[in-house]
């Protein structure tokens, strides 16, 4: 079996260490062996041993998944080298339209209230979900659905053509939610209840010109919790 690998640069690297992983439908473990070389003929593996910290922490900087020290602000709520989690207070932001729906356009560039969100960042995709209370979730909070064009059943945002960070670090977070706040909401996303308002959509976010806080009665709930939404990986 041929394997090519493509790092950018020239490097001369040679295989030094093998990691076997055995297990069944319930349990896995895996060892670390030494790779001998040969004149002639396929490497050869030396002894087992146990893979130790150190050694992980080394193939994990190799893979480019460390991650680099960082000051956790208070509105963060979960953080891996894949992936960051935060919530924001309710707060009045403008809001942009682009749908074709005349009474839509009408609302282009006003401002509204905006109940507190969950934002998840995960693979380069940027999630949202919304809040009933204007307080710091916990595991066991319910979220609901995010009450806006452009977000899937799912959470996930369709951005569009708006510019959005490459990472998931502390320091691209206020980038992801000018990405999700500027853009332009242009459609509904699948088949979704995004809000209980009588008048959808369309009708929720017209009721809220001029307004100062955002109703909870017209979220709907997303049947997921903080911990489901952190931990599931789609």
């Amino acid at each position: 079996m041929d394997a090519h690998v493509v790092i950018g640069d020239s490097y001369n690297l040679e295989l030094r260490h093998a990691v076997l992983v055995y297990g069944d439908q319930h349990r896995a473990f895996a060892t670390l062996h030494e790779v001998a070389t040969q004149e002639e003929g396929a490497p050869q593996l030396g002894p087992a041993r146990p893979l130790t910290p150190a050694f992980l922490r080394e193939l994990a900087q190799g893979l480019g998944s460390q991650v680099a020290p960082e000051i956790l602000p208070a509105n963060v709520l979960a953080r891996t080298p894949e992936m960051i989690v935060w919530w924001n207070q309710a707060a009045c932001l403008p809001m942009f339209f682009g749908a074709a729906a005349e009474e839509a356009n009408k609302l282009n560039g006003g401002i509204f209230p905006h109940p507190p969100l969950v934002f998840k960042v995960r693979d380069g995709e940027l999630l949202v979900r919304a809040l009933e209370r204007n307080v710091r979730p916990e595991s066991t909070t319910q979220l609901m659905n995010a009450p806006y064009w452009n977000v899937g059943g799912d959470a996930r945002v369709c951005l569009g053509t708006a510019r959005a960070p490459k990472d998931a670090s502390v320091a691209s977070i206020s980038a992801w939610q000018d990405s999700f706040h500027r853009s332009s909401f242009t459609h509904a996303l699948g088949a979704v209840r995004l809000t209980t308002h009588p008048g959808g959509f369309v009708g929720l976010w017209r009721s809220l010109a001029g307004k100062k806080r955002f109703p909870s009665r017209y979220l709907a709930d997303a049947r997921e919790s903080l911990r489901d939404f952190v931990t599931r990986e789609r």
